[in-house]
């Protein structure tokens, strides 16, 4: 499409490379996943426990059989699975703390493994693995994702528009989060069945504004934080991998109220995942996790001042 000159202005934007400039530019991370289904055609999918039901979708529609696996409390992957030739393996980068452990299985199972690093954004692609990421759970952006595989899709992908998901985001900044909830609500419910396509331009532009430099080095000061005002009483044993840049800070308490307390006090964490009680049962780790585990906030658009305020109300 040739550019326009002259005119009324759009968004005015910095211009940087996108992190993922080399990854296939998709419009959201469960297409990602059928994109690779499509075209790896395998006979059978093992999935965690402890993941969005969102990774269910494409799965389903394609009509590929899965069964779930098991983590342990290090989220790694707690039972032993024998893949053959035509089964593969989705594993999660939980909040973008297990590089380490992710190359590990790319040693183990090697192509028969996919590398779910929607929650692992910074994380950077094992060379030979398929592997897929999503914006929005690290950047103000209305959809999109990014592919790094070897599979080629046998028909030409059109471009997704993105300009009327943009109404959460706009009000955020003009009248508050709670305004713009409900838009936020439809957004993420109209993610569900989307076509494949191609990254849009809106969402392609607006990733190329982000100074992702100063991101990861903000996610990292914020995870160091907490980690040092709340580490002794998480019940998780938790590394920040040199190169590892996170998504939250997973605090696991069992303490009665936590997250309708901050929730109150307008600090806003969700839970990972309601799904979860309908799949694993009520001992489970997973079951306990999606209970107890609690996502701090700890993005680059917070410093020490909030930091501090979370680590307060928690600790007090």
């Amino acid at each position: 499409m040739k550019e326009a000159i002259g005119g009324y202005f759009s968004l005015e934007l910095p211009r940087y490379e996108e992190y993922h400039s080399e990854g296939v530019r998709l419009n959201n991370g469960r297409n990602c996943l059928e994109y690779l289904l499509r075209c790896r055609k395998p006979s059978k999918i093992y999935i965690p426990y402890y993941t969005c039901e969102a990774v269910l979708e494409p799965i389903q529609r394609l009509h590929i059989g899965y069964q779930f696996y098991h983590i342990d409390l290090q989220f790694e992957i707690g039972e032993d699975i024998e893949l053959s030739t035509t089964e593969v393996l989705l594993y999660t980068n939980y909040f973008g703390l297990k590089q380490r452990y992710a190359e590990q299985l790319a040693q183990h199972y090697g192509q028969c493994l996919i590398i779910d690093n929607t929650q692992a954004f910074f994380a950077k692609p094992i060379d030979g693995i398929d592997t897929f990421y999503t914006c929005r759970k690290f950047f103000g952006v209305p959809d999109g994702a990014y592919l790094y595989t070897d599979a080629q899709a046998d028909s030409k992908l059109d471009q997704d528009s993105s300009y009327d998901r943009m109404t959460a985001l706009l009000k955020r900044i003009d009248l508050g989060p709670e305004a713009g909830y409900a838009d936020f609500s439809k957004t993420e419910e109209a993610m569900s069945g989307l076509p494949i396509r191609r990254m849009s331009m809106l969402t392609k532009r607006l990733m190329q504004s982000i100074n992702y430099k100063q991101a990861a080095r903000q996610r990292r000061n914020n995870f160091e934080y907490l980690h040092q005002a709340l580490g002794q009483s998480n019940q998780l044993t938790l590394t920040l991998e040199p190169d590892a840049v996170p998504m939250i800070y997973p605090y696991f308490s069992a303490a009665d109220g936590l997250r309708e307390n901050l929730i109150k006090n307008k600090i806003f964490v969700a839970c990972y995942w309601p799904n979860v009680a309908d799949w694993a049962e009520s001992g489970s780790i997973e079951y306990q996790l999606m209970q107890n585990l609690t996502p701090l906030p700890v993005d680059q658009r917070y410093g020490e001042e909030e930091m501090k305020e979370i680590a307060n109300m928690i600790v007090t």
